[in-house]
This record gives structure tokens, C-alpha cells and sequence, in this order.
């Protein structure tokens, strides 16, 4: 004979196994280790910070990178940085911004025997912008001679003018438009300037060909 549990038995069991459940899981918990918290660190100091480059530790400049074999791209060098440059050998700097160049600089291109090619662009904002067409050239023409390397590119923030310098090599080197416009945007993020990529668009190689590695 089969025995048929009536629904208000079957809810009250039900409820039963709920908080035995509840009461093992309590116990568990009881028995269980508090996680270990740690401390965040605090910032570092100026003085910190600078001291942390003393230990031979190489230190790159703002948005520094490999343009091409020999050529380097980078914002503007400060004093932490000086190891670093030394340790790429270059033989030049190309300087893109009209303010004169800091005496701690000129010393270490002094002591280093690095020169310095400076075209003085200005950094001016949207939409009153003029970019000179002629110190571009006049810069990738230092910038592609092989005797002048190894080099290192740099305006303020390795951004704009140095995006504009690069793009126009890239363009003398045939890369499709895209892909100039990717690399300059990788490097400007949410600075990205439309007069920027309409110079670079425009910019006419034509006459800067026999300045390619192929003819250098």
C-alpha cells in the first residue's frame, strides 16, 4: 500500500533541510580563516622617485618607440632618462619645437658627442594650425640620412609633431594611408588632430624619393 504525503508535510520538510543547510553552512563559516588584507603601499615621492632611477635601471623617454632600424620616436628627454638614450649610441637629436633647448640637454649631447637639428614647429592648437611643410622636409631629410644615425625624433609629447614627421616618412615608404593614420593615432590616443591627418594626407613625397634607405 502506497502512502500519500499530504502537501502541507512535504512543504514542511522542505523548510526542515533549508535551515539545516543554512546551520552547517554557518558552522563552516565560523571555522573558516579571515582573508588576509594588504596594505596599499604609498605613492611614491618626488625625491622617491627620482632616487628609484639611481640604481643603473633604464628609463625611456614619454611615448618612446622604434620608428625604424637606426630612428627612434620619443616626447621630450628629462635628466632620468639620459641612461637610456646612452645606451642607444645615437649620433643625433631632432628637435621639433621653437623653445630653446634645456642646458642639462645640451651637456649631455656635449658629453655624449650627439648633435642636435632642431626645426622649430610650433604646437599650436585647432583650428588655428599651420603646419610648415618646409621644416617637415628639411627634418626628414636629417632624419633619413644614414650618417646621421642612430637618431632619436622628439617634440614635447612625442605626439603631433612628431606624429606629423613620422607619418610623412611612412608615406615616402609607401605605407598605405590607414595604416600612417593608425600609427598616429596609437600614439596621440584622445589628442588625435584632423589637421594633422589632412597634412599628411597631402603631404607630397614626390620630391623627397631619392631620400629612401634604397638610395641613401
Amino acid at each position: 500500500m502506497k502512502l500519500e504525503i499530504m502537501p502541507k508535510q512535504r512543504a514542511l520538510e522542505a523548510e526542515q533541510r533549508e535551515e539545516a543547510m543554512e546551520m552547517s553552512g554557518f558552522e563552516l563559516r565560523k571555522h573558516e580563516k579571515p582573508p588576509k588584507i594588504f596594505p596599499m603601499p604609498p605613492p611614491l615621492s618626488l625625491s622617491a622617485a627620482a632616487g628609484a632611477c639611481d640604481d643603473g635601471t633604464l628609463v625611456p623617454p614619454l611615448n618612446f618607440a622604434m620608428v625604424d632600424d637606426g630612428i627612434y620616436r620619443s616626447g621630450f628627454p628629462a635628466a632620468p632618462n639620459f641612461r637610456f638614450l646612452k645606451s642607444l649610441n645615437l649620433r643625433s637629436i631632432v628637435y621639433l619645437c621653437p623653445e630653446p633647448y634645456p642646458e642639462t640637454n645640451k651637456e649631455f649631447l656635449a658629453k655624449n658627442g650627439i648633435k642636435l637639428y632642431q626645426f622649430g614647429i610650433e604646437g599650436r592648437k585647432e583650428p588655428f594650425v599651420e603646419i610648415p611643410d618646409d621644416k617637415i622636409r628639411e627634418a626628414l631629410k636629417v632624419v633619413l640620412d644614414v650618417r646621421n644615425q642612430p637618431l632619436l625624433i622628439h617634440c614635447k609629447r612625442g605626439k603631433h609633431r612628431t606624429g606629423c614627421v613620422v607619418g610623412c616618412m611612412r608615406k615616402l615608404h609607401k605605407w598605405c594611408l590607414s595604416s600612417v593614420f593608425d600609427e598616429y593615432q596609437r600614439f596621440a590616443a584622445a589628442k588625435v588632430r584632423s589637421t594633422d591627418l589632412r597634412f599628411m594626407e597631402l603631404f607630397d613625397v614626390s620630391s623627397l624619393k631619392h631620400l629612401t634607405p634604397s638610395h641613401c
